[in-house]
């Protein structure tokens, strides 16, 4: 994300980079303010506003057989995530590693292989029985052996980041593993 929420990838209800110029164009065609197109922008867009169904991925990939737009949230999906992946890259001498985590990067492997087809640039092979099943005998490899790009799924722990991110603000007598425990220096 950029100064507000709304810079980067489609998320659920949220737009992602969009021309700058569309908000003054909606609010000619729509006739509305622009508090509610940015309000539309951020409450009403993404893959709810794609898919006209669900902003939740889940739905999306249940659905997307049937429902035309399901799965035209799913391409955009992929496709702008694959192009941020590519973006990021321009500031880089190189790239070890692509980790897929946080809700959708652990529980979708559709979404890992979709995006990983749209890397193919990189070298990017997924390995269909690793990718299905989160890499969990392969360290979290989700990419077969001769893939230039390594892919892994790396599953988050947010609660434990913020534990320790509070107990080094706290001070050095207080830690997440030392917690409960008195500490003498």
């Amino acid at each position: 994300m950029g100064f507000t929420p709304l810079e980067g990838l489609v998320m659920g209800t949220r737009s992602g980079d969009v021309d700058p110029n569309l908000h003054e164009f909606l609010a000619e065609r729509t006739g509305k303010d622009l508090t509610e197109v940015t309000r539309m922008f951020n409450r009403h867009s993404g893959l709810l506003g794609l898919s006209g169904l669900s902003n939740d991925m889940r739905t999306l990939l249940a659905a997307a057989a049937e429902n035309p737009r399901a799965g035209l949230a799913i391409e955009v999906f992929c496709y702008r995530l694959a192009k941020s992946v590519l973006a990021l890259c321009a500031g880089l001498e190189r790239l070890d590693a692509l980790i897929f985590t946080g809700g959708i990067g652990e529980h979708a492997s559709a979404i890992r292989e979709r995006t990983l087809a749209e890397l193919a640039f990189l070298g990017a092979k997924a390995d269909p029985e690793l990718n299905r099943t989160h890499g969990r005998t392969a360290a979290g490899r989700i990419t077969q052996r001769n893939s230039k790009l390594l892919a892994m799924v790396v599953p988050t722990n947010e609660e434990l980041v913020i534990a320790r991110e509070a107990a080094r603000f706290a001070g050095p007598t207080s830690s997440p593993e030392t917690a409960g425990h008195e500490t003498r220096t």
